[in-house]
């Protein structure tokens, strides 16, 4: 199937979902919205074989959020329930899906696109990539996640003033301040990026999916309720195929060839 605003194909084991509107740096519109959701369901279906995505853009942006091309003139939108059919799915859909998702930004990621990258699992950045909580700067407050993920990522003080102020800021400060996992060189990118995923995708997939379970929601949990979903993944992990292949070949002395079951 092809899209008219994404790029999507299933190479074994690795999506490759790529963000295809260079023009407008690769914005959000309704058009993307949908065929992310169904390039997703199609990641999702146990056909697929995929046990990792990647994401990027095309272009010289990652994502500059939301179109507002698209908002001009008319009656005053309802964003609300923008939010509540195109954006919050989509970060739900991203946060529960049982398989890692890399991201590599490769241009300004702001707004939306900023936190559509926060989003994914592990976040690498070219050196020339930069981010931006663009929200304030049009009268809005930060969404797609953005509040949740913000303090947690980089601290309350600095959540604040990343979405009081709108200022853009470099990959490494990124990095530094822990929004992201790494900065490469801007020729690099692509290539460091799929050998993380495939890396991840030949990785006991389950125990990824559980282990962005655990994580998120350790966020909201007591120290007791996370002791005992810790139990409970561990017993269910205990008794996967690729937790037996795994210690069959630590004891064999030999690579481990995970099946993500």
């Amino acid at each position: 199937m092809s899209y008219a605003t994404i790029l999507f194909a299933i190479d074994g084991p690795v999506a490759r979902l790529t963000l295809n509107r260079p023009d407008k740096l690769n914005s959000f519109t309704a058009e993307m919205h949908g065929e992310l959701a169904d390039a997703f369901t199609r990641i999702e279906s146990p056909e697929s074989g995929a046990r990792a995505v990647l994401i990027t853009g095309t272009g010289r942006g990652f994502c500059a959020g939301q179109d507002l091309g698209q908002r001009r003139g008319g009656e005053a939108p309802d964003l609300g329930h923008t939010i509540d059919t195109l954006y919050n799915p989509l970060i739900r859909r991203m946060r529960a899906l049982k398989m890692p998702i890399v991201c590599a930004v490769n241009g300004v990621a702001a707004g939306a696109g900023a936190n559509f990258a926060f989003a994914c699992d592990i976040v690498l950045a070219a050196r020339s990539a930069s981010f931006m909580q663009a929200f304030a700067r049009i009268g809005l407050v930060p969404d797609s996640g953005g509040t949740w993920i913000l303090p947690r990522l980089a601290g309350p003080a600095r959540a604040r003033a990343l979405a009081m102020l709108a200022e853009r800021i470099t990959a490494e400060q990124a990095a530094a301040w822990g929004l992201i996992w790494q900065v490469v060189d801007d020729d690099r990118l692509a290539a460091e990026a799929a050998a993380l995923a495939e890396r991840l995708a030949a990785m006991p997939t389950r125990a990824l999916g559980a282990i962005k379970m655990a994580l998120d929601a350790a966020e909201t949990s007591t120290l007791d309720a996370q002791l005992d979903r810790e139990r409970d993944l561990q017993r269910e992990l205990g008794r996967s195929a690729d937790y037996a292949e795994g210690v069959a070949a630590f004891l064999e002395k030999r690579a481990p060839a995970f099946k993500g079951r």
